[in-house]
Order: structure tokens, then C-alpha cells, then sequence
């Protein structure tokens, strides 16, 4: 196939999909839930104002924001959804002053009747929008908010020390104090309102809400939409038509004669340059990354089901279940993105055959910024939940309280540079050989690209602002995820391993040059504007649910034929009897194959159609997906980048396995058990509950705290015990790679 055509089709792909992922990020900003001046009793009473709602987001950031609880379903899954617990409070509330008024009763010793005719009522005043755009004020009868404070003082409650809520507290993991001024108690209880009234009250001119119609919710007509079941049919359709053009598309690439494998280990006497050798020193920084991130994983499991202790040691009281969940996820992206950049910076000299001048230099100036944006905003993070920082102060070196980029914007700021500073590091060494126009261009060409997404696309978390709407804020923080971690990082990924491959003569250059630009295509088709399938709740109009659900069923495509990636990695691992000394590395690359089909394929798509969805986002379902994706498919690929870097470091000794055959089967091992005998077993269970009752009850503590459920939680600790053990042994491998107990004796 010639390559002139696949970069036609690359540079169309990336044109069109961004095309329309601003376009419709303009309509999201124009349609976003408006934050009204001010919200007003009937009477004309203010309850509170516009800045009370946004400083109230400051404070719910300030506490863990969504790493404890979710808002529109987006967060951690210990504690409640607070959009939908907030309107099912506010709900009941209503109908029992109503019922009150009408029979002097509750709603719950009503008739059907009766308690029918009061849900209209409800109804008819919850979805009502008596926002005016004119004077930007909000009305609200008398009822309402007498709702509203009746939820405040609950919240205020939970939030800081009242006793009788201590119960809740642990089983939501709490800390006791979680606020500690009454004045933002106040306004995190304006921001509960706002994010609640926009899940419940409808668009103008339309029939849906804010949030289409989410969270389900009985009392309020909350129902999935005639779009939401369309677009969910039309997904699956374009599923199957995917399917179909990619089987074709594997099986004419069956034909293409495979390479002639070298008989010894080619580039056997390479010489290593000071850049390269700078280059170990993050390999130890990332093992001593996971060991942490693992523990952290493990105490927030544990708080799952002993609320804020571990086993009876009172440690929420100096490491709360936000700061452990944030340190759980933040380490992870720190130790694989640190995984794949040594990778770059170890492999762009081999590339272009020259080491440039003060490479080493920048490798060592970049490995301390690192260090430092790592240790900093983790210490700030700990200083914004523990409430030591004022709310702006919080926002620039505290905790910003977005999943995955919950680091202040000062360490973002630095974070960024540092992406820079390796894209010119990278850029440097690898164009001079673009330049000379050899076999490899093309994929050198494509590692390029890749190398400045990465760099340029961390920049849109700097796109949101420290009170910008959370709807907003939503749209860009997601193009950090998806389009970040999960787009150009696969890209670059791809290229990395495709090019690993052809320097050890396993794979031809023209054919893995071929295959990359091909499935990169085809993974940008659906994966750009596929964004947008985590953006069907959050104050977003209805084409961005028919868009996503329609471009996210195309990236699970791909996916489905990972088994043949699989194969003939496998195949290239038994090739030749040099190539068993890359047994470890290339069999992390079949994990990988093997987690991109069942977490990101197959649980991915689980959850990913809009019906789906509609009842599982903020489910145990998520981290599911989550976990088999982030670890089992980044993850792995960052171990295998990292062991084969450290077996090209040392050609001529030969490894001892015991230690990390052991680690691999472990970590896989363990990842399945965690995943299948807890972790979705729970999902699916709230699930149901989430259909029969609401989001609100499946993430209640009522029903978290049934004993089936704690039943399944405690089962967690078959595949974390696994799991744990097998990072514990890679560590010990890989210190042994230094300390020399890694290898064989000769």
C-alpha cells in the first residue's frame, strides 16, 4: 500500500475530527447550564448568588472535588453521586411537605393515587426553567427552598462534625471536619443546588434537562431520551460495519510476506551514549512509582469497606480517602507517562545514529524537573484536602479536583514545560534523520507527530480557569484524558513499538510503517471525536451524545482484532533463539494486546452506549473499564517499554526470570481476579439497583453496605494481594538488574 494515500487520509482524519470537536465545544460553551446572578425565593428573598455557586465549586475542588463522590456521574464510587443524592433528597423532601399539606401525612402512607397526582406536581415545578436570561435571576417557590436548607444543614452536617452522621461519614469515607468554616459549608451547598437544578430542569423549548435527562430518577420524570435509545441502536450498527471493514482490511494484510529474521542479535555491539545511560535513573524512579501507587490503590480499597481505617489504625486522620485515591491515580499517570518518555529520550539517539550536544545535560535537567513537579504537587494536593490553603491559593498549588489532573495549575504550568523541554530533546535528535529521507522515514515522520501531540495536547488542561463553568471545564478536561493519555499516547506507543520491532529485524520497515499510519487512521476515526462519549451527561446539547455514541463505537473496532497483534508477537517472541533474551518485554506487549481487547474493548464498550451509560456512569462498572485499561493497557505497555530499554542497556548478560515471571503472570493474574470477582460483580449489582430505583439508591450507603456488597468488596483482596505481590517482585527484578542478583551466574 503506498503511504501517500494513508497520510491523505491521516491529515483528513485529524482536520475533519477537529473540525467538529470545536465546533461543538463552542456549542458546548453557548449551551452550557447558565449560573444565574443570583437564586431568589418567590417572595424575593435571596437564598444565595452567582459567586456563591462558583466559590462553592472552589470548595467542593478544594476537598478531594472528584475523588470523593461524583458530580454527573464523573469522580471516585465510595461516597454518593452529589447531583443525584442532592435531587432525590430534594425530591422527597418536597413531596412529603406536599403530601403534609394535602393529608397530613407522609408521601409514603399516600394512596397511588395521591402520591401520582403530587409527582406531577413535583414534576411540573422541579423541570419548570424559571432562570431569566434577562436579569440572570433565579426563581424558586417558597417549598423549594425549604428544600434547599433542609439539604443544607444535612450536608453541613456530613461535611463537618455532627455526631449523629458519623455512621455515614465511615461509610462513605468522610473525614470528620472534612470543612472547617461555616462560610464554605454555605457555598459548597449553592454549588450542590446548581449542579442538582441543572440535572433536573429542562433546556428551553425542549423536553430534555440540562444533562439529558440524567441521572435516572423516578420521582422527577428523569428517563432516557428517544435520542438516547436512537443513537445507542445506530452505535452498535456502526460497531458491526467497523468490525466487518477491518476484518477485510486484516485479512488482505495476511498476504504481506513477513521479514527474514536476522540469525544473531542485530546492533549486538552498539554502543551505548551518555543521553542513554542518564536515561536509567527514571527507570528507578518509575519502579519506586508503582510500589507507592500500589499501596495507595490498596488503602483505597481498604477504606471501601472499613470507611477511614486500616485494620483498626485510624489513618484518614493524616491520609483522608481523597488524598490516598488522588496520590492512587495521579502516580500512575506520573510513573507510566515518566516510563514512556525515558523510552523517547533513551531510543532518539539510536534513531539518528548522533548524540547532540548537552543531551545528557537535558536528560538530567528534565529527569530533576520531574522529580520536583512530582513531590510538589502531591504535598500540595495533602494541603488542599487537609483545608491549609485559602480557595485561590488551592487552585494554583493545591488540589484542582479533576480526575486525573487533580494537580494544582502552578504544577501543571510546570508540567507542561517539561513536556517541551523533551519534545525539543526528542525533536532534536530525531530530525536530522528525517532529513536524510531514509527507509524509516515515513515512520519516523509519524514518531515526530506523536512526540509534539503529546507535548502540545497537555496544554488544554491549562484551557479551563479557577471558576469557569463545570460543564466547560468538563469539555477540556477531557481532552487531556482521552485525547492525551488515550489518543496521541497510543499513537506514540504504536510508533515506539512498531520501531522496536524493526531495529531487532522482527518486523519490515516498509510493512510497520504500513500497519502504523493504517491503525492509526482507523484509531483517530473513532477516538478524537469519540471524546465526546464521556460528555453525554455533563451539561452538554444532544449532537454531542449522537456524535460520541456513533465515533466511540468505532474506537472499540480496532480493538476486536488485538488477538492477531497478539499472535504475532508471540509467534516473533519464539522466532529465534536471541530473541528469547526479549521474552519479558514483548510478552508485556501481548498483555497489552490482550487488555486493549477485553478493558478498553470489551468492558469499554460495556459501558460506552448511550442507554448503557445512561444508567451505569458512577458505577462500579467504570473503574472496571478504568482499571484493565489504564494499568492492563498503558501500564503494561510502560513495564515492557521499561524492561526492554533495560535488556538493550546490558546485551551480553543474561537475565534470571524466576523474578519476573513470576511479576508478569502476577500482575495479570491479579488484575483479572480484582476486576472479576469484586470490582464488576459490585457494578453490575448497583446496576440493577440503578434501573429499579436510581443512581441515587445504587450509590447509597444503604446499599453499599448490604452485606453481599461488603461481601464482594473484602473478595478484592484475592486480586490485590496478587496483584501486589507481582510489583513487589518486578521491583525486586529490576533493583536486581543494578544490585546484580538479576542475572544468571556465569
Amino acid at each position: 500500500m503506498k503511504t501517500g494515500k494513508l497520510w491523505l487520509g491521516f491529515a483528513a482524519v485529524i482536520v475533519i475530527s477537529f473540525t467538529v470537536l470545536l465546533y461543538y465545544g463552542r456549542e458546548i460553551y453557548r449551551q452550557a447550564p447558565p449560573i444565574p446572578d443570583k437564586v431568589v425565593t418567590a417572595g424575593g428573598n435571596v437564598l444565595f448568588t452567582g459567586q456563591d455557586i462558583r466559590d462553592g465549586q472552589n470548595v467542593w475542588q478544594s476537598m478531594g472535588g472528584q475523588e470523593i463522590g461524583t458530580v454527573w456521574g464523573h469522580g471516585s464510587y465510595q461516597a454518593p453521586d452529589w447531583s443525584a443524592d442532592w435531587l432525590h433528597k430534594e425530591a422527597r423532601y418536597m413531596l412529603d411537605r406536599l403530601a403534609l399539606r394535602l393529608d397530613s401525612t407522609t408521601f409514603d402512607e399516600l394512596d397511588e393515587e395521591y402520591q401520582a397526582s403530587l409527582k406531577v406536581i413535583l414534576q411540573k415545578e422541579l423541570r419548570a426553567n424559571t432562570y431569566n436570561a434577562v436579569t440572570s435571576v433565579l426563581t424558586i417557590s417558597d417549598l423549594r427552598a425549604e428544600a434547599f436548607h433542609d439539604n443544607s444543614k444535612y450536608y453541613s452536617g456530613l461535611f463537618t462534625d455532627n455526631p449523629a452522621m458519623a455512621k455515614e461519614r465511615d461509610a462513605y469515607s468522610i473525614a470528620l471536619n472534612s470543612l472547617k468554616d461555616p462560610e464554605r459549608v454555605r457555598k459548597l451547598n449553592a454549588f450542590f443546588f446548581w449542579i442538582s437544578w441543572s440535572c433536573v430542569t429542562e433546556r428551553p423549548g425542549q423536553h430534555i434537562t440540562y444533562t439529558n435527562n440524567w441521572p435516572p430518577e423516578e420521582l422527577v420524570n428523569n428517563r432516557p431520551t428517544g435520542s438516547l435509545l436512537l443513537w445507542t441502536g445506530f452505535s452498535v450498527i456502526m460497531l458491526i460495519a467497523g468490525i466487518g471493514l477491518m476484518g477485510w482490511y486484516y485479512a488482505r494484510r495476511r498476504d504481506e510476506s513477513p521479514a527474514i529474521i536476522p540469525p544473531t542479535l542485530p546492533l549486538k555491539n552498539e554502543l551505548q551514549t551518555p543521553s542513554q545511560k542518564a536515561t536509567l535513573k527514571y527507570f528507578w524512579i518509575v519502579t519506586g512509582l508503582i510500589l507507592v501507587q500500589v499501596i495507595m490503590g490498596v488503602v483505597t480499597a481498604h477504606y471501601g469497606v472499613e470507611g477511614q481505617a486500616l485494620y483498626g489504625i485510624p489513618l484518614a486522620e493524616w491520609l483522608p480517602y481523597s488524598i490516598s485515591r488522588t496520590w492512587h491515580v495521579q502516580l500512575a499517570i506520573f510513573w507510566i507517562a515518566t516510563s514512556w518518555l525515558a523510552t523517547g529520550l533513551y531510543y532518539a539517539p539510536a534513531i539518528s545514529g548522533i548524540e547532540p550536544k548537552y543531551q545528557r545535560l537535558g536528560v538530567n535537567f528534565l529527569f530533576g524537573a520531574l522529580l520536583v513537579i512530582v513531590v510538589g504537587s502531591l504535598i500540595g494536593q495533602w494541603m488542599g484536602v487537609m483545608q491549609k490553603l485559602g480557595l485561590i491559593e488551592n487552585f494554583w498549588f493545591g488540589h484542582q479536583g479533576y480526575e486525573y489532573v487533580d494537580l494544582g495549575r502552578f504544577w501543571q504550568l510546570f508540567l507542561f514545560a517539561g513536556l517541551v523541554i523533551w519534545l525539543f530533546l526528542m525533536g532534536r535528535a530525531i530530525l536530522p534523520v528525517i532529513r536524510k529521507r531514509s527507509e524509516s522515514r515515513n515512520l519516523l515522520i509519524l514518531f515526530l507527530i506523536s512526540t509534539i501531540a503529546i507535548a502540545a495536547f497537555y496544554g488544554a488542561g491549562l484551557m479551563w480557569g479557577r471558576q469557569t463553568n463545570l460543564a466547560v471545564a468538563e469539555y477540556w478536561r477531557w481532552w487531556v484524558v482521552h485525547l492525551w493519555v488515550e489518543g496521541f499516547f497510543e499513537v506514540f506507543a504504536a510508533v515506539v513499538v512498531a520501531f522496536l520491532f524493526t531495529r531487532l529485524g522482527i518486523v519490515k520497515v516498509s510493512t510497520a510503517t504500513v500497519a502504523v499510519l493504517a491503525s492509526t487512521i482507523v484509531f483517530l476515526s473513532g477516538g478524537i471525536l469519540g471524546t465526546f462519549h464521556h460528555l453525554y451527561f455533563t451539561g452538554t446539547p444532544t449532537a454531542v451524545l449522537a456524535i460520541g455514541a456513533t465515533f466511540s463505537a468505532l474506537e472499540v473496532v480496532p480493538l476486536v482484532f488485538m488477538g492477531f497483534e497478539a499472535w504475532d508477537n508471540l509467534k516473533a517472541s519464539r522466532s529465534n533463539d536471541w530473541i528469547k533474551a526479549y521474552k519479558w518485554p514483548i510478552y508485556s506487549f501481548i498483555s497489552v494486546a490482550f487488555w486493549n481487547l477485553v478493558g478498553a474493548g470489551i468492558f469499554g464498550f460495556l459501558i460506552n452506549p448511550p442507554v448503557a451509560l445512561y444508567y451505569m456512569q458512577g458505577l462500579n462498572t467504570t473503574p472496571v473499564h478504568g482499571h484493565t485499561a489504564l494499568f492492563g493497557v498503558y501500564g503494561m505497555l510502560g513495564i515492557g517499554l521499561m524492561l526492554f530499554v533495560l535488556r538493550d542497556m546490558n546485551k551480553e548478560k543474561i537475565w534470571d526470570e524466576r523474578w519476573v515471571r513470576f511479576a508478569f503472570w502476577a500482575i495479570n493474574i491479579g488484575l483479572a481476579a480484582m476486576v472479576l470477582i469484586s470490582v464488576l460483580p459490585v457494578g453490575l449489582a448497583q446496576t440493577v439497583a440503578s434501573v429499579q430505583e436510581g443512581l441515587w439508591y445504587a450509590r447509597s450507603a444503604e446499599f453499599m453496605q448490604k452485606p453481599l456488597i461488603l461481601t464482594f468488596k473484602w473478595l478484592r483482596m484475592i486480586g490485590d494481594t496478587v496483584f501486589a505481590a507481582g510489583t513487589v517482585a518486578l521491583a525486586w527484578f529490576i533493583f536486581g538488574l543494578a544490585g546484580g542478583w538479576s542475572y544468571k551466574k556465569d
